[in-house]
């Protein structure tokens, strides 16, 4: 092999101004440049926007051949500084040779770069991989290197926004990261293998980012003075509104009485999502302790298990709470906002004045707030025990400010947008993205206490235009039965997750309301959300390619700065992104660990990578399919069966409505065969007629149930999932 190309007189002269601009308008960080191996190799980045090359080329030690599309090649403007810079041109028409001429360079030694994506990305999200890189690398025999460029996203040579160019940058310098990773054999370099270092690579860069070690107190001070006189929260309860400057003065005033009036470090609070819950949670953090909202909707053991275990000695409450809460185990001392409130109202009006006055970063320091949260305790959240005892899950600030991050740029929602935060704030969807989503992006919030009442939701959502609805598969069935279409005509953004979502439910809903359902993926330990799918975009021309964003049958693309693995149910071994198998995940919105708990942290947490529980696989454009809960499977005879199928089986044989929940599949232990199947059903059933049914549709005879047990009603969280701990103990009594 040749030595490695040293940039010729004109490369010099180019890289030179090229250097001071980018200086000027970016700030770029290297990492792994030690990584690059000393021959020819190909180089594969992600493609973000116009001056990625330029960007790359800076960050290399070693001089770039970049292969670019012929008709961008022979731009007359451009066709001499390409090919002064060695640029080799390249086109369907002459793939073969294109690929030819990139080998040759290659085995010279030097280092040819092919964007693999084939295109920009008019998302921000890793596209599809192009397979022709594998047969550059192939012909060559020669490594492949990914490379990650991080944080381009969003500057003004990127389409952030739905345009390039036309746009005012963030920050002058832009802060960027390249990194540089392991290279690999050319053999081994399928395009599964290639977005896994893909993502692992942009996971890492994402975790640098100096955001992520603030504390969450300062976010959601920045977020609300940036428009002080802009509506945080509309309580839909009696319509009452409170700007974000009176919302940010009221919870600094409540917070000097927790700091006065509770020594304890975790707080417990008991209210329902409105704007004193809103108050209460800002207050705390402010203050610098711990919210931890509880489900009141527990059983009375579950809320005593949860109090035992932060230790929550003080709860903020309501007189009304209380009287509706008669069985309540309330802690040693409960704070009634209605009591504490009235008298604070003159120092609530003297900090609305003093924090107008204040920068954020000084009012912070002020109110002795830390500059860095990063990796500490900002709020515990207990898993609503859908298949056991609940957990308390630690989410640090890292945690929640890196998720709000993510769910930021994967909506791009502004102040002219509406949430509609009827999803409980013990709820971690309900938490993150209806609580503390709107205050740190400035983004209005309607408040409502009870999803199942969806009539009122709707009202709501019409006259308050809201654009964003979270919700579950569950509650949503309602609106197919209650609400006009006109109620939700403003509504953009409808996600659903907490349950898979039925596409009958999917395709009944389009037709009724002319909306898509956009199916999310996320768990408590992932501070909500993982994954999303989102509105597909309209091409801004006639011939542009269309980039897929919302795949039926997906939960979507990981969040950005999100890696995965795909693993072995049993053995751990590491398979490819496309086959199925135990989804791990890693990333700067996965918990810390379970509060006081250390064996049940190290069964699901190794080396900071988070074992979900979940079976899933990704397709080649990077959508997630997750294909059951290993707590939903039953394995029977030696067989895996889901249950989440079986259910969908018996509801199309026995045609049974699809606007509410009738039937719930569970198993119970079985001598003979390691378990059995159970049909829990609201509803009389013919056993009989059933399995000829089944059997008519071809379903499996180990599938099939035997049993079904009458119920009043299939057990259903607050959350809107499936309770499979009362469904066990349901199927038991049969």
């Amino acid at each position: 092999m040749e030595a490695s190309r040293q940039p010729s007189l004109i490369e010099r002269i180019l890289l030179g101004p090229g250097r001071v601009l980018v200086a000027l308008f970016y700030r770029v960080t290297k990492f792994g440049t030690h990584r690059l191996p000393e021959g020819g190799f190909l180089l594969l980045p992600n493609h973000l926007t116009w001056v990625d090359a330029v960007i790359l080329q800076l960050a290399c030690p070693r001089p770039i051949r970049f292969l670019i599309d012929t008709e961008i090649f022979n731009l007359p403007v451009l066709n001499r500084i390409f090919r002064s810079m060695g640029a080799l041109p390249i086109s369907p028409r002459q793939a073969k040779e294109a690929v030819r001429s990139a080998a040759e360079t290659i085995r010279k030694g030097e280092i040819v770069c092919i964007f693999p994506e084939g295109e920009l990305s008019r998302s921000g999200m890793l596209l599809r991989l192009k397979r022709g890189y594998e047969l550059i690398a192939r012909t060559a025999q020669a490594p492949v290197v990914p490379v990650w460029l991080e944080g381009l996203w969003g500057s003004v040579f990127s389409f952030e926004g739905g345009k390039f160019f036309f746009k005012w940058p963030r920050q002058i310098p832009y802060p960027v990261m390249v990194a540089f990773g392991e290279p690999i054999p050319a053999a081994d370099a399928d395009i599964a293998t290639v977005r896994a270092r893909f993502l692992d690579l942009g996971e890492h860069c994402y975790q640098q980012r100096p955001v992520l070690e603030g504390h969450l107190a300062e976010a959601c001070i920045r977020g609300l003075k940036k428009h002080p006189f802009h509506t945080a929260v509309i309580d839909g309860l009696d319509h009452s509104s409170i700007s974000c400057g009176m919302l940010l003065a009221a919870a600094i005033t409540l917070s000097r009485e927790l700091r006065r009036t509770c020594p304890a470090r975790r707080i417990a609070i008991v209210l329902p999502a409105g704007k004193a819950a809103v108050l209460a949670n800002l207050a705390v953090t402010l203050a610098g302790k711990v919210p931890v909202n509880l489900n009141f909707t527990a059983s009375r053991s579950c809320i005593e298990a949860a109090l035992r275990i932060a230790d929550a000695r003080d709860c903020i409450t309501a007189k009304p709470v209380i009287k509706r809460l008669a069985e309540f185990p309330w802690p040693e001392k409960l704070l009634l906002l209605d009591e504490v409130l009235p008298p604070l109202k003159p120092w609530i009006i003297a900090w609305r004045l003093g924090s107008a006055l204040l920068p954020a970063g000084l009012l912070a320091r002020a109110l002795g707030i830390p500059r860095i949260g990063d990796r500490e305790e900002a709020v515990v959240l207990f898993t609503s025990g859908s298949s056991g005892d609940p957990k308390g899950v630690v989410l640090s600030h890292r945690n929640l400010i890196g998720n709000v991050s993510q769910f930021a740029i994967m909506l791009n929602l502004d102040r002219s947008d509406t949430v509609l935060a009827c999803l409980p704030f013990f709820h971690s969807f309900g938490s993150t993205v209806t609580l503390w989503y709107p205050m740190i992006e400035g983004v209005r919030s309607v408040t409502y206490p009870n999803p199942l009442e969806i009539t009122k939701n709707a009202d709501l959502m019409e006259r308050y235009r809201v654009t964003l609805f979270c919700t579950t598969p569950t509650f949503l069935r309602g609106y197919l039965r209650k609400v006009e279409p006109a109620k939700l005509a403003s509504l953009q953004l409808i996600v659903t997750g907490a349950e898979k979502l039925p596409m009958e439910l999917a395709d009944a809903f389009r037709e009724r309301f002319g909306k898509e359902l956009l199916q999310g993926y996320g768990l408590t330990e992932t501070s909500p959300v993982a994954a999303v799918n989102l509105p597909e975009p309209k091409p801004s021309r006639r011939n542009d390619s269309v980039q897929p964003s919302n795949r039926p049958g997906s939960v979507g693309k990981l969040a950005p700065g999100m890696a995965a693995q795909i693993r072995d149910p049993d053995t751990g071994a590491i398979r490819t992104l496309h086959e199925t198998g135990m989804l791990w995940l890693r990333g700067p919105n996965i918990f810390e660990g379970y509060l006081n708990d250390p064996e049940r942290t190290a069964d699901v947490l190794v080396d900071r990578w988070f074992k979900t529980g979940d079976l899933a696989r990704f397709d080649e454009d990077g959508f997630c399919f997750i294909e059951g809960r290993l707590s939903r499977f039953s394995k029977i005879g030696g067989e895996m069966v889901p249950h989440e199928t079986v259910e969908t089986r018996i509801a199309e044989a026995l045609q049974l409505p699809k606007d509410e929940r009738l039937i719930a599949i569970t198993g119970v232990p079985d001598e003979a065969k390691g378990e059995a199947l159970v049909v829990l059903s609201a509803r009389d059933l013919d056993v009989a007629e059933m399995r000829q049914k089944l059997t008519e549709a071809g379903l499996p005879n180990l599938w099939i149930p035997r049993i079904i047990k009458r119920v009043e009603e299939i057990p259903i969280l607050a959350s809107g999932k499936l309770d499979l701990k009362r469904c066990k103990e349901l199927a038991a009594e049969s």
